[in-house]
């Protein structure tokens, strides 16, 4: 049976290691994964440092990724994780999530250089898709797993034409023999995202995953409703370093992308289901060449 976690023990003993300062404090927890919680800590009254509980193989992964990309500016440093993988520690960011976020090309090209730039190959050895839950032989197959999970939700917002066009899309075999496979952060949208001053100061809460660096970009153009422009688009993609797919096959994930996000927008945030609605009819005029 798992032990109970019990924050203040676990405060002394990181404290007793060295991991963290002696005058840190214990601020509060906050909501987080279905098997875990977040606690704030405070290092001289002001918040330096997150305990995050998980499952063991969530926090794996996270200790993976947060490690392998150390030297981007835009991810919290990684300080311990428990030896049975029960919790883990990284420094805090401050700033705020969704508001004041400033223009979406803006903060999507300072991801893309600051962070998907830096993305690692994998080899064959990791499967494609959410290590921990959904892994996939191949990443067509993962992209039409979350293509019939969306439908379920969207029903009669958009049409069995549209679904059916998310699936052929899916199912194209992409140029140049397939995807190459990177570790990805997973769910790199804009609540996972810190801003200051209307600049992209952050990115928290990696759920690991391996697929191509386009996946990660695409998913956070679609997790806002605002400017989801083709020029916004072309000219933050014109800044990734390790893919670079021509223009039709670009769109074609992103509607993918974009048909997923409004799945999730009705199960999650409905009051942003105009704009989304309003953006797949927009982009599926770009396609049809209206």
């Amino acid at each position: 049976m798992k032990a109970p976690f019990e924050p203040d023990s676990v405060l002394q003993e990181l404290q007793a290691k060295g991991i963290l300062p002696w005058n840190a404090e214990l601020a509060g927890r906050r909501s987080g994964t279905t098997e875990g919680h977040v606690y704030l800590v405070t290092s001289g009254k002001k918040p330096g440092y997150v305990i995050k509980t998980d499952d063991p193989v969530s926090a794996a992964l996270a200790e993976r990724f947060l490690r392998s990309y150390a030297g981007s500016s835009l991810l919290p440093a990684f300080l311990y994780a428990a030896p049975d993988k029960a919790y883990y520690v990284y420094s805090y960011t401050p700033g705020t999530t969704y508001s004041g976020r400033g223009y979406k090309r803006t903060w999507l090209t300072m991801l893309t250089k600051g962070l998907l730039n830096h993305y690692r190959r994998l080899d064959d050895t990791d499967r494609w898709g959410y290590w921990a839950t959904e892994p996939c032989g191949t990443w067509q197959e993962y992209l039409e797993r979350g293509i019939d999970y969306a439908r379920e939700t969207i029903r009669d917002h958009l049409t069995s034409e549209d679904y059916l066009l998310m699936k052929v899309f899916a199912a194209k075999p992409p140029k140049g023999g397939g995807p190459e496979k990177f570790l990805l952060h997973g769910d790199c949208g804009v609540h996972n995202f810190v801003f200051q001053d209307e600049a992209l100061a952050g990115v928290i809460d990696p759920c690991p995953a391996a697929g191509p660096v386009l996946y990660d970009f695409l998913y956070a153009f679609c997790s806002s409703p605002d400017d989801l422009s083709r020029e916004t688009l072309l000219a933050a993609a014109a800044e990734l370093e390790q893919e670079k797919p021509e223009e039709a096959e670009l769109v074609e994930q992103m509607m993918i992308q974009l048909y997923c996000r409004i799945g999730t927008c009705l199960r999650h945030h409905p009051q942003d289901l105009p704009l989304y609605l309003e953006a797949w009819t927009y982009w599926k005029a770009a396609v049809a060449g209206v």
